[in-house]
């Protein structure tokens, strides 16, 4: 349970990084209405984030949360804050880097 509460947090934390993008220029009005093509970077952004979720699970080590419904709330919004976190760094240091060129 510990597992799955902690490989679901960080996947749905790298996602929701990745969903802040689209929902920003939703709200802009950037983007009118959902086009065909979204549908491949929907599936591309669901893609990286398993990968990204598989690659910095490991690194996700703390101490034992307690016991109960608060102690797994507790685990699951840690690492959903280190998912959202690992995916904003990744992410701004790619657009970082495109900068440059």
């Amino acid at each position: 349970m510990e597992v799955a509460l902690k490989l679901l947090g960080i996947l749905f934390g790298v996602l929701a990084r990745a969903l802040v993008p689209y929902l920003r220029k939703l709200k802009q009005g950037k983007v009118k209405k959902f086009k065909k093509g979204y549908w491949m970077s929907a599936l591309s952004s669901f893609v990286l984030a398993v990968i990204t979720a598989l690659l910095i699970f490991p690194g996700f080590n703390i101490a034992k949360p307690g016991v109960g419904l608060e102690a797994s709330i507790k685990l699951f919004c840690l690492a959903f804050g280190f998912g959202f976190a690992w995916n904003s760094i990744v992410s701004e240091g790619a657009k970082w880097g495109e900068r440059r060129k």
